[in-house]
């Protein structure tokens, strides 16, 4: 008899249990900036010998040419390697203007570049990237545009490559500086 109580305790408890809910699915809306924005690609400047070195006169002076000709053109970020030649490169600009500057990664795929934009939520944004003589053309690609050239040769610092990345098209302009 004294089981009775006790299971009719239990079936008690189990009744009261809350009905599990019934996920209702969240409705996504498109993110209309994903992959978009005007992206200025730029290998860093001249550099003196050395892993991670600084900027030489000449890269100085190629830094004050890319200061001259992006200074009125409505940037919003930098995205620059961590090396001193990369950041020196872009300095003026950061100083000049008070932007923000982010890291990525040098990789030979683009992904790092990708992954922290995202991180960040810049799409759509005007943002300056400095990278090196092996990360341009993956970077490039990683934004789905196809240069004309495979690679940036070691003694080639001129280049600036602009991405515009809409909904609708993309296009890829090269310019010497």
């Amino acid at each position: 008899m004294r089981i009775m109580p006790i299971l009719l305790s239990l079936l008690l408890l189990i009744a009261c249990q809350p009905k599990q809910p019934v996920r209702q699915p969240i409705p996504v809306a498109e993110d209309t900036t994903f992959l978009t924005g005007t992206f200025y690609i730029v290998r860093h400047a001249e550099e003196c010998p050395g892993p991670d070195s600084v900027l030489t006169a000449a890269g100085n002076a190629r830094a004050g040419a890319l200061y001259r000709l992006l200074k009125d053109s409505g940037l919003n970020k930098i995205y620059t390697t961590p090396y001193r030649r990369a950041v020196a490169t872009a300095d003026s600009l950061r100083i000049r203007l008070q932007l923000d500057t982010c890291f990525y990664q040098a990789d030979t795929s683009g992904e790092s570049f990708i992954y922290q934009v995202t991180r960040h939520e810049d799409w759509g944004k005007r943002i300056l990237v400095v990278g090196h003589a092996h990360t341009i053309i993956p970077l490039l690609r990683s934004l789905k545009v196809s240069p004309a050239r495979d690679s940036i040769r070691d003694t080639e610092y001129d280049k600036l490559f602009i991405v515009r990345k809409s909904k609708a098209e993309t296009t890829l302009k090269e310019i010497s500086f």
